[in-house]
C-alpha cells in the first residue's frame, strides 16, 4: 500500500537541522527631540544641573578702548594759524595798541606818512573783527575808529596840547577814507560771522533728538 508523506508546515523547504536565531545588532540610544529638550514631563523647563565645586563669578565686561581717528588735513592746517578769541575790551586794547605802534613806526621810518598808516590800518581791522569772540561781535566796529584815532597821536603835527589836538583833528578829516574803509571791513566780517552763528543754531535746533 502507498503511504502518504506528511508535509512540514513550511512547504517546499528542507530542514537541515534545528533553526538558529541570528543575533540582532544593538539599537542606538534615542536622542532627545530639540523642541522638547530641557523640559520635564509636563512641558516645564528643567534647569541643567550645576557641576559640583566652587562657583566662580563671571569676569566683568571691559569696555573697548576708544579709537582715536586722525584729524582731517583741513583741521591740522587751521590749527597752525593763530586764532585767539578776544573779549570786547580785549579787542579794543589789541587794536589800539597795534595802531599806536604802527603810528610810531610810520613816524620813524616813513616820515609821518598818513597814507602808509591808513594802508596798515585795514588788516588790523580785519584781524580785530576775526578774533573777537562770538558774544562780543558788535564791539569790533566800535573800537576800530577809536584805535585809529589813538594811532594818529604820534603822527599829529603841532606843539603843546592845543596844537597836537588840532593836528589830530586835521589828520582824521584828511584820512577819513581809510577810517571808513577799515570800519566797513570790520562791519562786514562781523555780519558774516553773525549770520553763520545764527544758521548753526537753527540747524542744531532742527535736528531730532537722539
Amino acid at each position: 500500500m502507498e503511504q502518504y508523506r506528511t508535509l512540514s508546515p513550511q512547504y517546499g523547504t528542507r530542514q537541515h537541522g534545528p533553526r538558529r536565531d541570528r543575533p540582532r545588532p544593538p539599537r542606538p540610544p534615542r536622542q532627545p527631540v530639540p523642541s522638547q529638550a530641557g523640559r520635564g514631563a509636563g512641558g516645564e523647563p528643567v534647569r541643567a544641573a550645576r557641576p559640583p565645586g566652587p562657583q566662580r563669578r563671571p569676569a566683568p565686561l571691559r569696555r573697548p578702548a576708544a579709537v582715536r581717528r586722525p584729524a582731517p588735513a583741513s583741521a591740522l592746517t587751521a590749527g597752525r594759524l593763530p586764532n585767539p578769541r578776544l573779549t570786547g575790551l580785549g579787542s579794543g586794547l589789541f587794536c589800539a595798541a597795534v595802531m599806536f605802534l604802527l603810528g610810531a613806526l610810520c613816524s620813524a621810518l616813513f616820515g609821518a606818512s598818513l597814507t602808509a598808516y591808513g594802508v596798515l590800518f585795514l588788516p588790523v581791522c580785519a584781524l580785530t573783527a576775526r578774533w573777537v569772540r562770538r558774544g562780543d561781535l558788535m564791539t569790533a566796529p566800535v573800537v576800530v575808529p577809536i584805535a585809529f584815532a589813538v594811532g594818529l597821536l604820534p603822527l599829529a603835527d603841532g606843539e603843546g596840547g592845543t596844537g597836537r589836538l588840532m593836528g589830530l583833528m586835521t589828520a582824521l578829516a584828511t584820512q577819513a577814507v581809510w577810517l571808513y574803509g577799515g570800519t566797513l571791513i570790520a562791519g562786514v566780517i562781523v555780519i558774516v560771522r553773525r549770520i553763520r552763528l545764527v544758521r548753526r543754531r537753527r540747524t542744531a535746533g532742527a535736528r531730532p533728538p537722539v
